[in-house]
């Protein structure tokens, strides 16, 4: 398996004693959700397996167990609390999910977004085969600028859905050959579809959507743009959007994320430079108080911006 934070590991309550499979089971899940109550159809002998990928981001189970009912409550919540979603797809056997008011009916291809962060039922009927993939909650909280309550119906047979699906099925089935890096990459595309789903829009351009997103973007590269840190993947961090969702939005009006820092990088220089208050900095103090690496390469990028290296530019507004 790849070596890095990236996590392979498979359990079953076959090497258990039938007796003590379901507290067995309960141990096992209670490892890695959040805490939960379960209720089993057929406690002294209870048959589960699960094969778990997990990074510092995403986590995707893939398993297969007898009759149980799983529920948190509103104790439960505030014992462990967890604002972050799961996407739960059926692909053998049937789900029945309860969450504000709302009932879902999964089965094979439909799947439903529920959020740990408020009390829910899910009850699956024997030898339901599934996969429940957890997505940070500013993953999805961020891109559709509201909580997401149960969304459930989603389709992931045809279309977009079925591309989803496709993913999670590529990221089960590769799943020793994965990364870290790679097991993320591809969950973030993948919550970028599903949220497209979730707001029903499953256009790629989506331009109200991207147009905020551009917009978010300027603002948060203008206030940060001294921050030699600064770089498109720390941004989407901060804003809680994906980076490809960053880099459709600027592409769309021609720009990147390198770009829009280097240009606001590049105003700030201007403008200190043209600032009575900053006359004592050196060039190299300005550049790296502007979060360029050096002064060659602050002289290099505003040369080719402006026509004029910073010092000629700080003569002519003297």
């Amino acid at each position: 398996m790849p070596t890095g934070r990236y996590l392979l590991e498979s359990q079953s309550t076959g090497d258990v004693d039938p007796r003590e499979r379901a507290d067995f089971w309960s141990e096992h899940i209670a490892s890695y959700q959040s805490r939960m109550g379960y209720r089993y159809a057929h406690p002294d002998n209870f048959r589960g397996e699960t094969v778990r990928q997990r990074s510092h981001n995403y986590q995707l189970v893939r398993f297969e167990s007898d009759e149980i009912e799983y529920s948190r409550t509103a104790q439960q919540i505030r014992q462990t609390p967890d604002e972050d979603y799961r996407l739960l797809l059926p692909i053998n056997g049937r789900i029945l999910l309860r969450q504000d008011d709302e009932v879902a009916h999964l089965t094979p291809g439909s799947a439903a977004l529920v959020t740990f962060g408020a009390p829910f039922q899910c009850l699956q009927e024997d030898r339901t085969l599934a996969y429940i993939f957890t997505i940070p909650a500013r993953e999805i909280d961020g891109p559709l600028c509201r909580k997401s309550p149960l969304a459930s119906g989603l389709d992931l047979t045809r279309g977009l859905g079925g591309v989803v699906r496709s993913m999670l099925n590529g990221l089960h089935e590769e799943r020793h050959a994965l990364t870290d890096s790679q097991f993320d990459a591809v969950s973030d595309r993948i919550v970028e579809l599903l949220c497209m789903l979730v707001s029903g829009d499953d256009r790629p351009d989506a331009p109200g959507h991207l147009t905020e997103v551009e917009a978010l973007a300027r603002r948060y590269v203008r206030d940060q743009a001294a921050d030699p840190g600064l770089t498109g993947t720390s941004m989407a961090h901060a804003l809680g959007w994906s980076l490809r969702q960053i880099q459709l939005a600027l592409q769309r009006v021609g720009t990147t994320p390198r770009d829009l820092i280097r240009e606001e990088r590049l105003r700030l220089v201007r403008d200190r430079l043209q600032c009575a208050e900053c006359d004592h900095m050196t060039i190299t103090e300005l550049a790296h108080a502007s979060g360029f690496s050096s002064a060659s390469a602050l002289s290099t990028a505003f040369r080719r911006r402006f026509g004029v290296c910073p010092r000629e530019m700080r003569r002519g507004a003297g």
